[in-house]
């Protein structure tokens, strides 16, 4: 894995956490967004693990462009910052991820060794703009239940719910069901 951030200490003192992990193998650190795209392109890590707000290109923007040189480097978002339109700009350009560098260490080893859409920020998502059946449905997907279920659990049709589900994805930018359960999974923070 590689890990980009431009505090050093942090760069440094996360490489180090996930060093630890036998598991985990810490192929590279880079300060800013440029060195983390280079990195990828060279290492081809796994993970590579990056800071929304790095100097030069931001994590974003980097995400992007690991993302189109090395589609099968798995790319986790490692920030400070909780902002709903940073989260889905990052899983919009690709990232498998979104954490918060105050989570937990071992939180951290786990999304890191997994191979699920992991979101940890508790950014306000727009459910306002979702309708009472859209939010039902999204609560559902979150509970891992497949269109049938949802379609039995709501008494509606299945082509109802794929309906349904193409709405949320749209209204909330998402990309697919992995992303919007992974939303609804940590809980709905608006009204």
């Amino acid at each position: 894995m590689s890990i980009a951030d431009d505090h050093r200490l942090m760069r440094e003192g996360t490489a180090a956490l996930l060093a630890a992990d036998p598991r985990i193998e810490v192929v590279g650190l880079a300060a800013g967004g440029r060195e983390a795209v280079e990195l990828a392109a060279r290492e081809r890590p796994d993970v590579a693990l990056l800071d929304v707000g790095m100097p030069d290109i931001g994590g974003v923007e980097a995400c992007a462009a690991i993302r189109a040189r090395t589609p099968d480097v798995r790319v986790l978002m490692l920030t400070v910052s909780e902002e709903a339109l940073d989260v889905r700009a990052a899983l919009k350009v690709g990232a498998a991820g979104y954490l918060l560098k105050d989570m937990p260490p071992d939180a951290l080893v786990a999304a890191v060794l997994s191979d699920e859409a992991v979101v940890m920020a508790s950014a306000e998502v727009e459910w306002g703009a979702l309708s009472v059946r859209e939010r039902e449905v999204l609560e559902l997907l979150g509970q891992g239940l497949r269109n049938r279920e949802i379609a039995e659990r709501l008494v509606v049709s299945e082509a109802t719910v794929k309906t349904h589900v193409r709405h949320v994805l749209e209204k909330l930018r998402l990309r697919n069901r992995a992303e919007a359960a992974a939303f609804a999974a940590r809980g709905r923070s608006g009204p």
